[in-house]
């Protein structure tokens, strides 16, 4: 195994990551009002569409490497 493998991997499993922890945090935050806790859920969707691309792009399904 060589340090791109390990690299694809670790991107793999950390945008996982951070998709769950994004997407549990906005479901929590979902009902509250005001447009400061709007621009929160647009920053939470926003993280979790980043680790959903990390994490394509780790298994090799977008960009190239």
């Amino acid at each position: 195994m060589n340090g791109l493998e390990i690299e694809h991997i670790v991107a793999v499993v950390l945008g996982v990551i951070v998709v769950c922890v994004a997407l549990f945090a906005l479901r929590n935050d979902w009902k509250t009002p005001g447009l400061d806790n709007q621009v929160f859920k647009i920053m939470l969707g926003l993280l979790a569409l980043g680790g959903v691309l990390a994490a394509l792009t780790g298994a090799g399904f977008i960009g190239k490497s």
